[in-house]
């Protein structure tokens, strides 16, 4: 990220961002990625070079740990699993080859199953370059509350900051932009672009309205930060609302409260760049200049003057998890012949 850098300080990059709002094809994950492939095009010809989705856009969300008890849910889990991406697998190559076509960075949001695993599931975030290659997959460090249910939580090798044509870009899901740990880490890289991907919340508590909460947090990181966000959100169908309430009036009147879902981008001074948009489905575009991002730092600087790391120490263990660790790669050695014999066993030779 360094060489990149070093060009850009002085002509940081200016470019048309583009935060999607729209509904997955519901636990179809071909249909899904269809409409993604559709709406990069879509955005692309209005001059985006920068497209961020919702959080698990591919092939959804499982509202149903919020609606149904964890036995009622478990078929659900089932259908997402069977419904969910590998990466790398052919799902991905088509975004990538989407982005590719586009020129443009995109950002998406898709449920991923592990790859050594059957029935493990990450809410992941995937970074594809303008020339389609897979610069990041971010799994979701902690899931949120009811969605420890679905997945299981990422490590930090992940947590990372991408050189782009866009500028340095970092990524976080959902309820991570509250992480300050993690937002700080990102910003600690030189991040000056941030996606954010979230999901509507309708089914959240009866005082928490969602569409606030999406434009706090960005503020917060950007106006901290010095730096622009690209919030995208999911929004609920009528098709999900059939799917996970069925018959039930209580669940479909819970999936269907107002002010669950915003999407827009959020300036250096904390500020929305254009109207954000709540609830319904579309496209947020606004023009980003990277250069808002210089003179803000002489009042609040967080990664240089107005800190004090004589005091202050943050230590991110960014070593990839694995769930055994092997004093020899079983994949590449091969055990020594045992010699026949009684019971299968051989005298030590003296």
């Amino acid at each position: 990220m360094q060489n990149l850098m070093d060009h850009q300080r002085d002509d940081l990059p200016r470019f048309t961002a583009a935060a999607v709002q729209a509904a997955p094809v519901f636990l179809d994950p071909a249909a899904t990625v269809d409409k993604a492939v559709a709406l990069i095009h879509e955005a692309a010809g209005r001059g985006a070079r920068l497209v961020v989705f919702p959080e698990v856009f591919v092939p959804g969300y499982p509202y149903w740990n919020w609606t149904m008890n964890p036995v009622q849910g478990s078929p659900w889990f089932e259908k997402l699993y069977r419904a969910s991406v590998d990466i790398p697998g052919p799902h991905i190559d088509r975004l990538r080859a989407a982005a590719r076509a586009a020129g443009a960075v995109v950002v998406i949001g898709v449920n991923e199953r592990g790859a050594h695993s059957v029935g493990e599931l990450y809410n992941t975030m995937v970074t594809i370059g303008a020339d389609g290659t897979v610069l990041g997959v971010h799994r979701k460090l902690v899931p949120t509350w009811a969605e420890k249910l679905t997945w299981t939580g990422g490590d930090a090798s992940s947590l990372r900051v991408h050189p782009t044509p866009v500028g340095p870009l970092g990524v976080l899901a959902c309820g991570e932009n509250t992480n300050t740990l993690a937002r700080f880490t990102l910003l600690a890289q030189g991040e000056l672009v941030h996606a954010a991907s979230y999901i509507a919340l309708p089914v959240a508590p009866a005082d928490y309205d969602m569409a606030e909460a999406i434009a706090v947090r960005a503020a917060a990181h950007c106006f901290e930060g010095k730096v622009f966000t690209v919030v995208a959100c999911s929004t609920i169908s009528p098709e999900i609302v059939d799917a996970v309430a069925g018959d039930d009036d209580e669940v479909r009147k819970q999936l269907s409260r107002p002010r669950s879902a915003l999407s827009g981008i959020f300036g250096p001074d904390g500020r929305p760049v254009t109207e954000p948009l709540v609830d319904d489905e579309g496209i947020v575009y606004a023009d980003i200049d990277l250069n808002r991002c210089v003179q803000p730092k002489q009042m609040h600087d967080i990664l240089g003057h107005y800190n004090r790391f004589d005091i202050f120490s943050l230590h991110v263990d960014n070593t990839p998890r694995r769930p055994v660790t092997f004093a020899v790669d079983p994949e590449t050695h091969t055990a020594a012949a045992v010699p026949a014999g009684d019971g299968g066993c051989a005298e030590e030779e003296s």
